[in-house]
């Protein structure tokens, strides 16, 4: 199996206090990636690099205590590329790829549109310039038999079974009709599979990944699913099992870990 897992830290530092190294390294993960971790280079403890026989990479963002994303390995990819080539976003460290034979695992974080009207503007231009790039990877899996799976914050709820209240929220930050239709379009025309949805069609709380730090919304698990790992349909066809994890809380986003039948 090939166990994969993907988690929104909001800050490494924050997690790591709050258990997160000592919980990863339980899980015998084969690839783990993270996004949001807010640090710098120089920030990165020994001990947030390399956790339990797993190394990491990581594209950090310009500016401090902001974004930024990382992935940790069981065996050392043969190449790691950071960044889409478009300096607007590489420049917030949004997207880090690494590449074995046969296999490409990406750590993504979307851009949230919910502070301003300005950052959905934002996301909304990444999306625009994120769509092509999906329609190269699909086509490069097929043409180079390569199976791509990208995990992370895609901040955006693609049906209404995916939040809780999402009568009150088709005017909010992702869930857009523009937000939710282009998820729809990358797991439609662009043939991309959803991999938790796979083995969880109807799942609706137990398939949330984020809750507001507002008012009750873990306790009462008001929640969002905006976290997950869309794979090539060959790929996600060797899905076995999709979780996410709800027993220790170390960010606002639970880890979701999938198993894939690898190779």
């Amino acid at each position: 199996m090939l166990k994969i897992i993907t988690l929104n830290l909001n800050g490494i530092r924050s997690a790591t206090k709050k258990g997160w190294l000592d919980w990863l390294a339980a899980q015998d993960a084969d690839i783990v990636c993270v996004q949001e971790i807010r640090v710098q280079a120089t920030d990165l403890t020994d001990e947030m690099k390399n956790v339990a026989g797993l190394t990491g990479h990581f594209h950090h963002a310009e500016k401090k205590g902001y974004s930024g994303v990382g992935l940790y390995a069981k065996t050392a990819p043969e190449r790691v590329v950071e960044g889409i080539g478009v300096a607007e976003f590489d420049a917030e460290g949004r997207y880090l790829r690494a590449d074995w034979p046969g296999l490409s695992v990406i750590s993504l974080y979307l851009p949230s549109g919910s502070s301003s009207p300005e950052r959905q503007a934002a996301k909304f231009r990444f999306m625009e310039v994120f769509s092509p790039h999906l329609a190269a990877l699909k086509r490069e899996a097929a043409d180079a038999g390569r199976e791509i799976v990208l995990c992370g914050d895609w901040n955006i709820a693609p049906t209404e079974k995916d939040l809780k209240n999402w009568k009150s929220n088709q005017k909010n930050s992702g869930f857009l009709p523009e937000e939710r239709a282009w998820i729809a379009n990358v797991t439609g025309r662009l043939g991309w599979v959803d991999a938790y949805r796979r083995l969880h069609p109807e799942a609706e709380g137990e398939a949330y990944t984020w809750w507001s730090n507002r008012g009750q919304a873990w306790a009462n698990n008001v929640g969002w699913r905006i976290d997950y790992q869309i794979a090539s349909p060959e790929l996600a066809a060797k899905t076995r099992a999709a979780r996410v994890f709800k027993d220790a809380r170390f960010s606002d986003h639970a880890p979701l870990i999938i198993d894939y039948a690898w190779p």
